[in-house]
């Protein structure tokens, strides 16, 4: 093929760099509004940060200290709206943070919560409620030190389950969506950019670079001059067997004036993070020792059992793109966004993306493409994404047991958890593949803990999965659970019948 022409002779209105959480939901937003969007990642969808987060829809109640009342204004009001287009994949909790003594006085963490109840457009979810750690199921697990407390509310979501849902339904709304396709060169040749990949030269009238923490290097690849910078920091987080049987999850308190979190995980474990450090782009993006030892340090000021290195089952990192706002504290830098626009006088628009956090990317996906849209007319239209569910997620935020008893009705053959993950994993949509099956064996090979062959069949044809660490770490979590040897039986299975 001759590479110095593009080899399709499509041209998209908007090419959209990143498969993350940002550049899933751009492309969502635009191809709802009846763009032609091509979306090119350079792995996995999520397979950086925003599979590796905190997994949290929250206003960010510490960035209150940091004076950024609109940023956490923002994140409050899109909670709820979240909540509603995803009520599979994400669901509220009722956060426990108890005081600690010498720290930050009582009264300041009450003004601080009735700010956070009263500044978003909170409606169902529960206002904070004062506490009595020794009254209460969260304070049994702790240090009999631990008298006073709060419980407040905010969100959970599957992150990266919320990435793939989105570029499913942006495809759903005709975006070419591209997997494994590095963007190698970028240029303009007139009035469109030829965007260079392993899988062929494209063409499109506008480029939108969501590529987080690679933002910069796709600018070096456009020639364009960066007008902003970013600041790369790392978050660790931690994975050990259940500390805890309530639902609550804690939001502690350090005396270095840090805090992180402990919540209850793919419900036989407990989560705890995060870490808060610089990142060099050519470290390796794992949790070192250092942070591991602070993170159980942490739980253990906290918990009556202590918590060590040994207890650690699992870890994961991920790299956040900061706007570097000139803060000292890595923890201190915004998680707030901006954006860089290239003036009409250069030809074909680039928008560059620097920041953001994953409660803000509707809004961060709305502003992007209306943005683009002063330049190119067809993302020009009237804001959606609000109202409309992600695939799966057409119920009500209360529906969820409803729709696993309707499930576990449907198919008998499904015990109450394996019916729970299914519909916490595709909502309304899980029933697509399981079809007309009357038992296990129908579902075809079981690898363990419910992943059947027709899941992973699934998820391969839908949602762009290509191995099985794809559907272990991101479609699924399934890989806290399945042995080495199921893994083993699984990834036989991806280059002995799908990929041969």
């Amino acid at each position: 093929m001759d590479q110095t022409q593009p080899s399709s002779a499509t041209v998209y209105d908007v090419a959209v760099i990143g498969g993350g959480v940002n550049g899933t939901g751009i492309a969502r937003d635009a191809a709802g509004r009846g763009a032609s969007v091509l979306l090119l990642e350079a792995a996995d969808l999520a397979s950086g940060t925003s599979s590796n987060s905190s997994k949290l829809i929250h206003g960010g109640l510490r960035y209150l200290e940091h004076y950024e009342f609109g940023l956490v204004r923002e994140a409050l009001g899109e909670r709820e709206i979240l909540w509603a287009i995803a009520p599979h994949i994400i669901w509220p909790m009722r956060f426990v943070l108890p005081w600690v003594k010498g720290l930050r006085p009582r009264w300041l963490l009450r003004l601080g919560l009735f700010l956070y109840d009263h500044i978003g457009a909170r409606k169902k979810l529960p206002a904070t409620q004062t506490i009595r750690l020794n009254r209460h199921p969260a304070g049994a697990p702790l240090r009999d030190e631990f008298v006073h407390g709060f419980v407040y509310s905010d969100g959970w979501v599957d992150d990266a389950r919320l990435v793939v849902l989105n570029a499913r339904d942006a495809a759903d709304h005709g975006a070419d969506i591209r997997t494994r396709c590095p963007v190698t060169r970028l240029e303009r040749a007139g009035d469109l950019w030829r965007v260079e990949t392993p899988q062929g030269v494209f063409s499109a009238r506008s480029v939108i670079n969501a590529a987080g923490p690679s933002v910069l290097g796709i600018l070096g690849r456009s020639g364009e001059k960066p007008k902003q910078s970013i600041r790369l920091v790392r978050g660790s987080h931690i994975v050990v067997r259940k500390l805890f049987d309530h639902p609550h999850p804690y939001f502690f308190q350090l005396p270095d004036g840090r805090i992180f979190f402990a919540i209850p995980y793919e419900q036989d474990f407990t989560l705890i993070g995060t870490t808060d450090r610089d990142h060099a782009p050519a470290e390796p993006i794992v949790a070192s020792a250092e942070e591991i030892a602070y993170l159980c340090e942490g739980a253990s000021r906290f918990f009556a059992k202590p918590v060590t290195p040994a207890d650690v089952v699992w870890t994961y990192s991920g790299v956040r793109p900061l706007v570097d706002d000139g803060s000292g504290k890595p923890e201190a830098a915004t998680r707030g966004y901006r954006f860089d626009l290239t003036d009409a006088s250069e030809g074909a628009p680039m928008l560059s993306v620097f920041g953001g956090k994953i409660t803000t990317f509707r809004t961060l996906a709305q502003e992007a493409v209306d943005r683009m849209g002063d330049r190119i007319a067809a993302l020009q239209g009237d804001h959606w994404t609000h109202a409309k569910p992600l695939p799966g997620g057409n119920f009500g935020v209360d529906e969820a047991p409803l729709q696993i008893a309707a499930l576990q009705a449907r198919y008998r053959f499904l015990d109450a958890g394996w019916a729970e993950r299914l519909i916490r994993t595709y909502g309304t949509t899980a029933a697509t593949f399981l079809g007309d099956a009357q038992s296990l064996d129908a579902c075809g090979r079981h690898f363990g803990h419910g992943l059947t062959e027709a899941e992973v069949r699934h998820l391969v044809v839908h949602e762009w999965a290509t191995c099985a660490e794809d559907i272990l770490w991101r479609r699924t979590k399934l890989g806290l659970h399945l042995s080495p040897e199921q893994t083993q039986e699984l990834d036989r299975f991806f280059k002995e019948e799908l990929t041969a």
